[in-house]
């Protein structure tokens, strides 16, 4: 990928929805993966709304701000008015998903289709069978989760609507993620949080079963491709990510970037249960177990063989990054108060 595209420049290759001009809508402004997603479009030059349940105050120059309920449907169709591409990155809470997401899923994807758009779903790993050997888009179908089950239906809803021509889709799958703004993810809070404290860092199961991370920005950046792109729309894609990391490895290099001493940790899965009963976020974790017992790694070439080369972040530096935001928050917090 050329150095402007690496920097969150237009690239090469655009074509279709990539003109300037055209209206990008991000669903889920918000979160982590919304909040990477709204900066690398303004980046980039697009013309950018940011839908969130509750106000936006912090974002790009430039950027149009709403607020919504995207469970409502004249909300909805108000949020992806005019779009030419929307980013469906918004999700129910964690402990709600299996009540929540589908519908919410499908009125988005039956919304962006009446406004003539395609959609770019933001989408995870957790519907793949357990396997050792690197995950791949046509890897085998079949997580002994609920919620992977949940994630496997959704997306071949979205894929059955795209080949019977009553949507236009393409999902973006990525692994566990950290960087700027992402607190939600299991790297995220919990971890920086403890490690900029001083506190033992946990990490699940197994310090030793290497599992890629991936970094915001590089998904964001990733996923403004597949906006770009619409001869990628109708399948999956994972997205590029820097190398597989142990939890032990993973400690290390954040508290090295952090300046202080790593303090690596395991929570055990009756540890996981026990915590559970207090701690809503991690009592849905015990499932999902399998994940960090053995390898869990994610193979992206599909997406370079298609797209070209991606320069992903290095785990150092994108550390870095995500320990000053961490910082500067805390910081931020210290000066409101």
């Amino acid at each position: 990928m050329s150095d402007e595209a690496r920097s969150g420049g237009s690239g090469t290759g655009v074509t279709g929805t990539g003109k300037t001009g055209e209206l990008h809508v991000v669903l889920g402004a918000s979160g982590g993966t919304g909040g990477a997603l709204v900066k690398e479009l303004a980046a980039r030059g697009r013309r950018v709304r940011a839908v969130a349940r509750h106000r936006i105050d912090d974002r790009p120059h430039g950027v149009e701000a709403l607020t919504a309920d995207l469970s409502v449907p004249d909300q909805l169709a108000h949020a992806v008015d005019g779009a030419a591409v929307v980013y469906h990155a918004v999700q129910p809470d964690y402990t709600k998903w299996l009540r929540e997401f589908p519908a919410l899923t499908r009125g988005i994807m039956e919304a962006t289709a009446a406004a003539g758009a395609r959609l770019v779903f933001a989408d995870n790993l957790y519907m793949y069978a357990p396997e050792d050997t690197p995950l791949r888009e046509d890897s085998a179908i079949g997580s002994p989760a609920a919620k992977g089950r949940l994630r496997a239906a959704m997306a071949e809803e979205l894929l059955s609507a795209h080949r019977d021509g009553r949507a236009r889709v393409v999902i973006a799958r990525s692994s566990d993620y950290y960087g700027p703004g992402g607190t939600g993810s299991f790297v995220g809070e919990r971890f920086f949080g403890a490690l900029l404290s001083g506190r033992k860092v946990q990490w699940m199961a197994d310090l030793d079963q290497p599992h890629t991370l991936s970094y915001l920005p590089d998904m964001a950046r990733a996923m403004a491709v597949l906006g770009e792109r619409p001869d990628g729309d109708g399948r999956v894609w994972h997205l590029p990510a820097a190398e597989p990391l142990t939890g032990r490895r993973a400690i290390e290099l954040a508290a090295r970037a952090a300046g202080v001493e790593p303090r690596p940790a395991v929570i055990t899965p009756g540890q996981l249960k026990l915590v559970g009963l207090f701690n809503p976020f991690l009592r849905q974790m015990p499932e999902l177990l399998y994940q960090w017992q053995r390898p869990f790694l994610s193979d992206a070439s599909a997406f370079e063989a298609a797209f070209g080369p991606f320069e992903v972040t290095p785990h150092e530096e994108a550390l870095r990054a995500t320990i000053g935001w961490y910082r500067d928050r805390e910081e931020g917090g210290r000066l409101a108060a």
